[in-house]
């Protein structure tokens, strides 16, 4: 479980020195708020707010000194006197970098003071104005730790004897790379909802990222399997007992595994991919062509479809075609140039032949 978000307003701090991006426009009556505005980029938020409440006295229209004395008070931790001017700057966003810092800080107050529910719209808008803003990215993962923390809190708090709190557990697990208390959990989640969707095929799983030798795949094979008998609509577990069959070297029972999965689901790409290389192993070239040419359509990237496709068009003497795919895989193949390659020209070292 991912640690408790601290609810101070360090984060704050640090954000809002480094993301200043703003120009103030210059006039001989605000030299109060211009002194305001740099103490505040400089991280002395309380002398900050001190000149920029002096400001306000002078100029209560001065847009600029009341969102940085609002800003300020926000970092500096008093909230409340913060909220409403922020608010009111967010939901106004004539001047855009106001209204991104606006939104920053009010989320992070929100944060602060536990209300998540009203930080996540915010947060959310602010992604949707700003989606590659490393600023926004990491609010918006700070309160979405938060909330899954306090909600995982809640439930093993609340309904302890739940399937659910083993199966969240297991998860956990998972992502922790430990595979076989996951799998106790997932058990354990089994024993308590037999009938409950998802569970055999999450235990399945976890089998056989902890292990592939015979014993885990059998076991893994028979929890695909149960799946299968509760939902026989699951293509990816059909997929997973091909893969089983595949690597025990039970290709024709493989092979009908994947084309189920590939009937269940026609745009699931691993099951065209794993049906389209054993057409090309079995010669059968244009029927592995309509395969592989639908696998690279869906995955632009899958080196393994443009090899196989290659091979596909190769042997049914398409050779145009395979040189393209050859050429495909060539550049998906290539070392990508940029900051790394650079650093090592820099450094003097050689870097990775192209």
């Amino acid at each position: 479980m991912m640690p408790a978000t601290n609810s101070g307003s360090s984060c704050l701090t640090i954000w809002l020195t480094l993301s200043m991006a703003l120009v103030l426009p210059f006039c001989a009556g605000a030299q109060a708020t211009e002194q305001g505005i740099a103490a505040f980029q400089k991280g002395r938020y309380a002398e900050a707010a001190r000149l920029l409440e002096n400001a306000v006295a002078h100029d209560g229209s001065d847009e600029h000194a009341r969102v940085f004395l609002a800003l300020a008070h926000a970092a500096t931790g008093h909230c409340a006197d913060a909220i409403p001017v922020l608010t009111a700057r967010w939901n106004t966003p004539a001047n855009a970098d106001l209204a991104r810092l606006s939104g920053l800080a009010l989320v992070q107050c929100y944060i602060a003071s536990g209300q998540t529910a009203r930080a996540l719209p915010v947060a959310s808008e602010l992604e949707a104005r700003y989606p590659a803003d490393a600023d926004v990215l990491y609010q918006a993962a700070r309160l979405h730790m938060k909330v899954f923390n306090d909600l995982t809190h809640r439930m093993f708090e609340k309904t302890p004897a739940s399937y659910r709190v083993n199966q969240l557990s297991a998860e956990i697990f998972e992502t922790q790379n430990r595979f076989t208390e996951a799998a106790a959990e997932y058990r354990k989640a089994i024993a308590k909802n037999p009938q409950a969707m998802n569970l055999h095929f999450r235990l399945g799983r976890v089998i056989l990222l902890g292990s592939h030798n015979p014993e885990a795949l059998a076991q893994a094979r028979k929890e695909f399997e149960r799946e299968l008998a509760l939902n026989p609509s699951d293509a990816a577990a059909e997929f997973q007992v091909g893969q089983i069959c595949n690597a025990t070297s039970k290709s024709t029972e493989a092979l009908a595994h994947f084309q189920k999965a590939l009937d269940l689901s026609p745009d699931f790409a691993e099951a065209a991919l794993a049906v389209g290389k054993m057409r090309v192993q079995a010669k059968q070239y244009p029927e592995a062509i309509l395969l592989l040419e639908r696998v690279v359509h869906l995955q632009p990237d899958n080196e393994g479809g443009h090899y196989n496709l290659m091979l596909a068009y190769r042997n049914s003497g398409r050779l145009d075609k395979a040189r393209e795919q050859q050429q495909i895989l060539e550049r998906l193949q290539r070392p990508p140039e940029g900051e790394f390659t650079d650093f090592l020209k820099k450094l003097g070292e050689k870097p990775p032949d192209k």
